[in-house]
């Protein structure tokens, strides 16, 4: 089983960046992939960036250009880096270890607050 956990949330000026991190218990080359969710004030959650064991990356169109999802092997860590950080990308973030391509089931951090101030 592997479980994350999220940090390096925080608030933030629009225009801004951080950098979320994701450690894990596990291997994350057991699992399909990592992923990182999002869900904001009224909004379902919403898969923000994925990359596979191969290292694919797949980013949600509202984030392309503005995130970057990585890892550091070592550590059992994924990153997902953040710039030019607009309002509208508040929400709290998710990290989860994806079981299949299917993107069902899996294991899912406790979150971190993103904010994004105007």
């Amino acid at each position: 089983q592997v479980q994350p956990v999220e940090s390096g949330g925080g608030l933030v000026q629009a225009g801004g960046s951080l950098r979320l991190s994701c450690a894990t218990s596990g291997s994350i080359f057991s699992m399909y992939g990592m992923g990182w969710y999002r869900q904001s004030p009224g909004k379902q959650r919403e898969l923000v960036a994925l990359i596979t064991s191969d290292g694919t990356t797949n980013y949600a169109d509202s984030v392309k250009g503005r995130f970057t999802i990585s890892r550091d092997s070592a550590k059992n860590t994924v990153f997902l880096q953040m710039s030019s950080l607009k309002p509208e990308d508040t929400g709290v973030y998710y990290c989860k270890a994806e079981l299949t391509a299917l993107l069902r089931g899996g294991y899912w951090g406790q979150g971190t607050q993103v904010t994004v101030s105007s």
